[in-house]
């Protein structure tokens, strides 16, 4: 209630209600100042309050009893009876009050007397001071007021513990979050060095061994100040509370990409063996892998292009793969979709998403231009989310949990999810490649995860209905429609790296090797306005050194090396760098690429007869396992490819003899990176040896059939949708 005469606080200043007109309130200060407010304006003020106002009547907290022992609740219930008895005369409504509690012939202070002898005679010391307080408690807190206040303090977890040892034992573990795992010995010694080094040599006792490690672990418990440095960097990466869990509502609403090494030892080449590199692309309404890649170590941003253009177009069915695993044997609505996208005839069962949002973490594939600039060209947005914070993505960390468990598990040569799980002689037992790798993973995807039911995937109308990806996939896309978006040729190269560089007498040189063509001959040493040399946007493969792609005003133009035909074998970015660190230069700039070229052609030859180092047979190895993944696109604008080859097949599938068992650890995929480099060198884009085979030159004649590259497969794909 506010009447006339209250004292009030506004705006941080006391006045006095000297009159209510209506909705108005005039108000006077002390010092004489007087100020007419509207009412709402005056109870709305955040600091308002009615000075010398009885307190408010609180509703009373019954529901703290529930959570107090049993004999302190008894203790709250009798005092509030005893308390109504002294203010009322009887406990309870209606009752006729005894003999000593009547108010109409005994005072309150007499009344408080006789419970006092009363309580004291049946065992209980209590005064009348002690029943004048309890009286007081119970108007201004109610029954809650009446608990004994011991059973209701925290428990300290440091017990009696001297304050400055706890600050101290909390300081040294705070500095050991980002250091190697030590003993509480270590601890102890350096809690002990913190205290001298504060409060002065022997000053402060440290506790006993025993009371020592009771103590840290009451402090650190929790806190993620204690366990094994790994233990510790995962509390450190949790978002700070409170965090809300990730909801998506449509397929492509949010799509989570990441990599992790597969804990499969795989066959590279020539007997090598290592674990491959897995990266997929996660949407996490639907829980689908939209698009996985497995590549040798040393993923880079062209991986991360690859998920795009797997994610937008269907994945086929491969050859001996059964009818079930079609997408028109699913449960998704297949004629419906059909007639959107002619391209989901024969494709498998896998769903197709077109991304909204990817989150990606902050490493090097995800944050290069390239992959940025490719998200924009389609429209996609990029969220990463914050450093060493696995939680901001935890749907494809989970994911890639589950791969291990029901995929890697069941593969020969599986190495375990650490050290401390993997077998003896694990590298022995590979004998897959990774073309077959890759074969046996995609159809794993699609029978083993997109068919399986996930426990966390719910029907939107019928939440007590668990769903497989593909069943959620169909029952979302009925609601949020589907648009197709094929890519053309074209599209597929604006994917990969790019850089800008000019195009000089001798054509493009970046890395160390030389690109040129007939085509560039329009575009050497131009200038632009200023009198700069005006660069040409080139994009290239780290998968393909040998070639790259120029954009010029009629589309892109492939570009070779000058010195393709100097190396008869595949090699990778990763190849090429070792070289350059290994061959010292000895002569001009030309001298020194023809030399990097025999160097490089040199190390692979040794390494594929089994020589070489260690490390030159393991670069081998991998570059010739990335060059039997994909059978990609021809440069745009040249015939497409009569073989049966589609998004995703492998070359080495295709060609290599006995893909679908296990190959020969001794000569694995042989015949396929054979074949790959006949074709690939018959097809050499208009570049012939010199008279002594040393050096190529530029070919008067015209360039032949551009070679297929080795990133995708999108020529057949748009060529045939589009």
């Amino acid at each position: 209630m506010l009447a006339v005469g209250d004292r009030v606080r506004w705006e941080g200043r006391a006045w006095t209600l000297a009159a209510l007109e209506g909705s108005r309130a005039c108000l006077l200060e002390e010092s004489g100042a007087l100020a007419t407010v509207l009412l709402p304006l005056l109870l709305a003020d955040p600091q308002f309050e009615v000075l010398d106002a009885p307190p408010q009547a609180r509703v009373a907290a019954a529901g703290l009893l529930d959570a107090l022992p049993e004999q302190v609740r008894a203790q709250a219930l009798a005092w509030e009876q005893h308390v109504r008895e002294v203010e009322s005369g009887t406990a309870t409504t209606g009752a006729v009050p005894r003999a000593g509690f009547d108010p109409a012939v005994t005072s309150l202070v007499q009344r408080e007397a006789a419970k006092a002898a009363e309580l004291t005679a049946a065992g209980e010391a209590v005064s009348v001071r002690t029943v004048r307080r309890m009286r007081a408690r119970y108007r201004s807190e109610g029954v809650w007021g009446l608990v004994d206040r011991r059973s209701t303090r925290p428990a300290s977890a440091v017990g009696r513990a001297d304050q400055r040892v706890v600050e101290a034992v909390v300081a040294v573990l705070g500095q050991q979050r980002d250091r190697s795992t030590g003993t509480l010995t270590r601890l102890r010694d350096q809690v002990r060095w913190h205290l001298d080094e504060v409060h002065g040599p022997e000053v402060v006792a440290v506790p006993p061994a025993s009371t020592f490690n009771r103590l840290v672990h009451a402090l650190a418990q929790g806190q993620g100040l204690r366990g094994t440095a790994a233990q510790r960097r995962s509390h450190s990466s949790r978002p700070a509370a409170p965090f809300t869990p990730t909801v998506a509502l449509r397929p492509g609403e949010l799509v989570m990409m990441d990599s992790t090494p597969l804990d499969v030892f795989a066959v590279m080449a020539d007997g090598v063996t290592g674990r491959p590199e897995l990266t997929i692309a996660l949407d996490v309404a639907t829980r689908s892998v939209c698009a996985a890649v497995l590549r040798p170590p040393s993923t880079s941003a062209v991986d991360a292009a690859v998920l795009l253009a797997q994610m937008v177009a269907p994945m086929r069915m491969r050859p001996g793969w059964d009818a079930a695993l079609s997408l028109q044997r699913s449960v998704v609505p297949y004629e419906r979709l059909l007639s959107l996208d002619e391209r989901l005839r024969g494709a498998a069962a896998r769903p197709v998403i077109v991304p909204l949002t990817v989150v990606v973490d902050q490493g090097a594939m995800f944050m290069s231009s390239s992959f940025l600039a490719a998200c924009a060209t389609i429209g996609v947005s990029v969220q990463p989310v914050p450093p060493a914070n696995g939680p901001a993505k935890g749907a494809v960390e989970r994911a890639f949990r589950s791969i291990n468990h029901g995929f890697c598990q069941y593969v020969a040569g599986y190495t375990g999810s650490s050290t401390a799980e993997r077998g003896r002689q694990v590298q022995g037992e590979a004998h897959w490649t990774l073309v077959q790798l890759r074969e046996l993973f995609e159809e794993w995807l699609v029978a083993g995860w997109h068919a399986r039911k996930h426990a966390a995937l719910r029907h939107p109308m019928l939440p007590h209905l668990a769903l497989s990806p593909i069943e959620m996939w169909g029952a979302l896309v009925s609601i949020a429609g589907y648009v197709p978006l094929p890519l053309t040729a074209e599209d597929h190269i604006e994917l990969l790296p790019v850089r800008w560089q000019p195009v000089s007498d001798y054509g493009i040189r970046f890395d160390h090797r030389t690109y040129d063509s007939k085509a560039l001959n329009g575009y050497r040493r131009t200038r632009s306005t200023a009198g700069a040399s005006q660069p040409l946007e080139v994009h290239h493969n780290p998968y393909e050194p040998s070639r790259i792609w120029v954009r010029l005003p009629g589309g892109f133009q492939e570009v070779p090396w000058i010195h393709a035909t100097q190396v008869s074998l595949p090699f990778t970015d990763s190849t090429w760098r070792h070289i350059l660190s290994a061959v010292p230069r000895t002569g001009d700039r030309d001298a020194h690429e023809l030399d990097l070229a025999r160097a490089l052609d040199a190390l692979l030859r040794r390494a594929g007869a089994g020589a070489g180092t260690r490390r030159e047979r393991t670069l081998a190895a991998r570059a010739a396992a990335a060059a039997s993944l994909d059978l990609g696109t021809p440069t745009p604008g040249a015939p497409a490819p009569d073989s049966d080859l589609d998004l995703g097949l492998d070359a080495g599938a295709a060609t290599a003899e006995g893909t679908a068992g296990p190959c020969s650890s001794s000569d694995p995929n042989a015949e396929g990176v054979r074949q790959f480099h006949d074709a690939d060198e018959a097809a050499d884009s208009g570049f012939d040896e010199g008279e002594d085979g040393d050096e190529g030159e530029i070919s008067d004649s015209e360039p032949g059939p551009p070679r297929p590259s080795r990133v995708l497969n999108p020529y057949q794909e748009a060529k045939q949708w589009l």
